[in-house]
């Protein structure tokens, strides 16, 4: 791949050289096990995540419009996005606030800006530590979903190696596993 264009959207059969079959399996059962989870299961958790990005602030108007709705979602959790995207916005309660949030007890905002899904991951997990919180829903971009999902289980393990046990034990569950926009 060629680090100077942009990302192809589609992996051609050159990009998996070198990759194992047990390693391309690996990586189809954590995307089917992903995208398999019900959206309704989103409803049940402490905690609703948003990882920001790419200007899409359909992001944040569907998250909030689900936390306003769900007065038995304990924490919303909003991490930053990168401050060098063209579209970065920084996000504040007041900016929130435009975007139709009302109740402010629970938001929890990453205050730096996070260049990559790695320094939001790392981020969510602090949150979840630090506020005991035991399950949480991924407010994501169907594209982004898997990504974020599994570089927030890194982060985990990562953790969990560092010292040695988690308090909690989490559990992840997608909000948004459909394609294009989040539901009305």
């Amino acid at each position: 791949m060629n680090p100077h264009k942009a990302a192809p959207r589609v992996v051609a059969e050159e990009d998996l050289a070198g990759f194992t079959a047990g390693q391309l399996v690996g990586v189809l059962q954590a995307v089917t096990v992903v995208l398999t989870l019900p959206q309704s299961a989103a409803d049940h958790v402490d905690a609703l995540v948003v990882a920001t990005g790419q200007g899409e602030e359909w992001r944040l108007t569907h998250a909030i419009r689900r936390w306003e709705a769900n007065s038995a979602l304990r924490y919303l959790l909003v991490a930053n996005g990168n401050s060098d995207e063209k579209t970065y916005v920084e996000i504040t309660l007041d900016y929130l606030r435009s975007l139709g949030l009302r109740r402010t007890n629970g938001v929890h905002l990453q205050a730096e800006p996070a260049p990559n899904t790695g320094s939001q991951a790392a981020w969510i997990v602090n949150q979840v530590q630090a506020r005991r919180i035991a399950s949480l829903a991924l407010a994501v971009s169907p594209y982004h979903l898997t990504r974020v999902y599994l570089t927030v289980l890194k982060a985990f393990t990562r953790t969990l190696r560092r010292r040695g046990g988690m308090r909690s034990s989490s559990r992840l569950i997608n909000a948004t596993r459909q394609s294009g926009r989040p539901r009305a």
